[in-house]
């Protein structure tokens, strides 16, 4: 019968893989064990600190069982945990992604000091005010009216954009980069594309262009546009 606690070799270091249908107590167990194996087998004069990634299935371990293998590698010094992964996930995280892959409507006043997030693209219809925000995670589609600062990619993202008319807006920010347009000549209109080039610098393109910036989200739309 093999061990509830099994060690595997990966490209990337060592992972331990704990048996999704064995009972918790008995993991906890064959991991002491294995990890008392394993330190007799590193002991040297100058024994090297091992980072652990630990892959638990199918099944979702709680916070409490999670934090109870951090506190068996703590029993020693020399490993510890990279990282616990699995093959689910939460009802929150499933959640979250879902409303990462949503489009969103958004249309309302955001008036100066306010702050506006969304997590997803947004198709934005309303009206920022100079010294307010939207901050989304998303792309924007804008056909509202932005005379404040508008976000794509909070907070790091930079594969996201930016597409419409926000030539009055006070600052548009993609990811960490950000720009004051009152700065710049550029013609901004409808078809404006504003994106993170590979500079990492902000860039403006027109929607005809979209395959070149961005393929990927050209793809993702069907590639129905010429460019």
């Amino acid at each position: 019968m093999q061990d509830p606690a099994v060690l595997k070799g990966t490209k990337d270091g060592y992972e331990i893989i704990l048996d999704d249908n064995a009972k918790v107590d008995d993991i906890f167990v064959s991991l002491h064990h294995l990890l008392d194996n394993l330190r007799t087998q590193t002991a040297s004069a100058n024994p090297q600190t091992i980072a652990f990634d630990i892959y638990t299935g199918m099944r979702l371990w709680s916070a409490d069982d999670r934090s109870e293998i951090e506190k068996i590698f703590a029993n020693y010094d020399y490993f510890s945990v990279h990282k616990i992964t699995s093959d689910v996930i939460t009802k929150e995280e499933s959640n979250r992604i879902l409303e990462q892959e949503s489009v969103h409507i958004v249309d309302r006043i955001i008036r100066n000091g306010q702050e506006v997030h969304v997590q997803g693209d947004v198709l934005f219809l309303g009206k920022v005010h100079e010294g307010g925000k939207l901050l989304v995670s998303g792309n924007v589609y804008v056909l509202g009216d932005v005379r404040g600062v508008i976000q794509a990619g909070t907070p790091d993202f930079e594969d996201k954009m930016i597409i419409g008319d926000v030539h009055n807006a006070q600052q548009v920010r993609i990811g960490e980069q950000f720009e004051i347009l009152d700065d710049t000549n550029r013609k901004i209109d409808n078809s404006t594309v504003i994106y993170v080039n590979d500079l990492h610098v902000l860039d403006y393109g027109k929607v005809e262009a979209l395959k070149q910036i961005n393929p990927k989200f050209f793809n993702q739309i069907g590639g129905v546009m010429n460019g």
